[in-house]
């Protein structure tokens, strides 16, 4: 199991502005909120699935749960 998402450095280096200096502490402080994401996310599906009693977590769950964590964090 990995760690740390893969190329996650690289992906917010190439998206932010150039005139933009992201400092290492706020590079790993984005690195734990994306993987504090994921795994509440992964939780989250886990429940959807055992809730429609399915054994495995299948995409259409991931996109029902991100639907709804994205719709509420934005308020």
């Amino acid at each position: 199991m990995l760690k740390k998402a893969p190329k996650l450095k690289y992906i917010i280096k190439t998206k932010s502005k150039s005139n933009i200096n992201v400092r290492p502490t706020s590079e790993a402080m984005i690195e734990l909120l994306t993987l504090v994401f994921l795994n509440s996310l992964a939780e989250e599906a886990k429940s959807k699935a055992f809730e429609e009693k399915s054994a495995t977590i299948r995409a259409h769950h991931l996109k029902a749960i991100s639907k709804k964590m994205l719709k509420k964090s934005r308020g």
